[in-house]
């Protein structure tokens, strides 16, 4: 994979950087366990942040060698998402990958972010799915189409997906940008804030475990869109 940026900001080398994988969940005790052993295979430190389940994703969690941090009640993915990061920086990690618990990030794909983290030196990379998209049923890839153009357009970044959810974040963007939202919003929220704050955002191809994650997913279509568009607008106009 070649990897071209403008005007990169640094002469940088992440190779001794300490970063931890995150993996926020809820009800995913099926998937879960396959997720972080897969996960430890690329990244010694799993952090899992257990959003209020009702099931046993705790339980699989601590057997297979993750950091437990829980949540008694659901808060949302953005929640689950600032007390992974809050702990991080806490304990020194310079930044983390971000995955789903379902199963549709594959692991094995880490190295893709590792690597564009060291020639790039980018504080937010995000595993791109957008030579997926006609795979999707019509409803979804519109909706990733239409977001991604319209976050792209406010970020003042290139962009080309503005939802999935495999992703490294920096400690540097992780400790100064700060993002309201506690849902889904937030991932849309983070891509504004860095852009508009001069921070570096890079999106790379991924591979993917499946392509439509409709069964898995706790994205509400409609009520979840509109508070990412809320979320965009309000960030753009800076209220």
């Amino acid at each position: 994979m070649s990897i071209v940026v403008e005007n990169p900001l640094q002469v940088f080398d992440g190779a001794n950087e300490r970063i931890a994988a995150v993996i926020p969940a809820l009800n995913a005790e099926r998937t879960l366990g396959d997720v972080i052993r897969g996960t430890r295979n690329e990244l010694e430190s799993v952090i899992v942040v257990d959003d209020g389940s009702s099931d046993r994703t705790s339980a699989v969690a601590r057997a297979n060698g993750a950091t437990l941090l829980r949540h008694d009640v659901n808060h949302g993915k953005g929640r689950a998402l600032k007390t992974a990061f809050a702990y991080a920086l806490q304990n020194g990690f310079d930044g983390v990958i971000t995955l789903d618990a379902d199963g549709q990030h594959l692991p094995s794909e880490i190295p893709k972010l590792l690597r564009a983290r060291r020639e790039t030196a980018a504080d937010l990379i995000i595993g791109g799915r957008s030579h997926h998209f006609e795979a999707m049923i019509t409803r979804r890839r519109m909706a990733n189409q239409i977001s991604a153009w319209s976050i792209a357009k406010a970020s003042g970044t290139h962009v080309t997906d503005s939802q999935s959810g495999f992703r490294f974040y920096s400690a540097s963007l992780i400790r100064n940008v700060k993002p309201r939202a506690d849902g889904f919003a937030l991932e849309s929220e983070v891509i504004v804030r860095a852009g508009r704050g001069g921070y570096q955002v890079l999106t790379i191809p991924i591979e993917l475990g499946f392509v439509d994650g409709v069964s898995t997913s706790h994205y509400r279509p409609v009520n979840d869109t509109l508070r990412i568009a809320w979320i965009v607008l309000r960030t753009t106009l800076g209220w």
